[in-house]
């Protein structure tokens, strides 16, 4: 049986001919990485990440695949990254769900969700993830000056979300922060499911917006009675907690007249398990069916820009 010193010995030498190896298929090659902040816009919480400035270099190797996709909506090069390491990059985990760090090669950019397998004795780091997506590269921006002005939702997820409270945040779907702990809801308006029973009333030409060159764009007022299906899941409530919850979206309909009900919603208790635990969550969703002027859901949104502004979220 060898002997602790000649194990460390023998792994040493199989790390040091990979990283080697690396090195030689690499040509020494090294990727600059940027750190890019989370920006949330209060009014609708639309996400985008703002460039820092902060950059690091890593040595290693870097191997992407690409493959194309002809959607209904897009035509689009999917970039897989697969990037190699020879040693942990601690950038990549001591940041927050708040932060990331987005590569660039070739004039693609791209950021990892995956650490792959760790072999010890190899001693080499295995990082995976996508390019980012053409028609998400919006989201990055290279300072808070370009970040929007206005709501980006046409919906009604604005009255949804001035619901919540410190206590109780409700976040729009798919933009819950990671690893949030309940009490929190998340309101998700179908996107299939947004109909209107008459034309749009515009008043044209609406305010020129200043500064919009020779053709000038212009903030147009318009109104239109529209009617969503909105789920919200509701986590860490109790029975009670819940019913005054629906008591207060009840209220707030009543004395704001800002929507309307088209059903007659019911509190329902869903299932969400964990195995390792044996135990169910405490969840909980409505279906509401909500008629409303879309003007409305915008005045709203625009009392959140005032009252909150953008919602920065950095790393200490």
């Amino acid at each position: 049986m060898p002997s602790i010193a000649e194990s460390l010995s023998s792994q040493s030498q199989l790390a040091n001919d990979l990283a080697a190896g690396v090195n030689t298929l690499s040509n020494n090659q090294s990727v600059v990485f940027t750190q890019y902040a989370r920006q949330v816009i209060s009014e609708d919480g639309t996400v985008f990440w703002v460039n820092t400035g902060v950059t690091t270099t890593v040595q290693g190797s870097l191997h992407y695949a690409t493959d194309q996709q002809q959607n209904e909506d897009e035509t689009i090069d999917i970039n897989r990254v697969i990037f190699t390491a020879l040693s942990q990059i601690d950038e990549f985990n001591t940041v927050s769900p708040d932060t990331m760090w987005l590569g660039s090669f070739n004039g693609i950019r791209f950021s990892f969700n995956v650490r792959g397998s760790f072999y010890e004795q190899a001693n080499l780091y295995h990082y995976l993830g996508n390019a980012v997506y053409p028609a998400l590269a919006s989201q990055l921006v290279d300072s808070a000056a370009d970040l929007p002005d206005g709501p980006i939702v046409s919906n009604s997820l604005p009255i949804w979300l001035a619901q919540g409270t410190v206590s109780l945040p409700v976040y729009p779907s798919y933009l819950v922060p990671a690893n949030v702990v309940p009490p929190y809801i998340v309101a998700h308006v179908d996107p299939d499911m947004t109909e209107a029973p008459s034309f749009p009333i515009y008043v044209w030409p609406g305010t020129v917006e200043a500064n919009s060159g020779a053709s000038p764009l212009h903030d147009m007022p318009s109104s239109q009675l529209a009617k969503d299906r909105v789920r919200l899941t509701l986590y860490g409530l109790t029975n009670q907690q819940a019913i005054q919850f629906y008591a207060s979206l009840i209220d707030y309909s009543l004395n704001t007249d800002n929507f309307g009900f088209g059903n007659s919603p019911v509190i329902k208790d869903a299932k969400r398990t964990q195995s390792e635990l044996n135990v169910i969550a405490m969840k909980k969703t409505l279906d509401i069916d909500a008629w409303y002027f879309q003007t409305t859901s915008d005045a709203i949104a625009r009392r959140l820009i005032l009252s909150a502004g953008f919602s920065s979220i950095t790393t200490s």
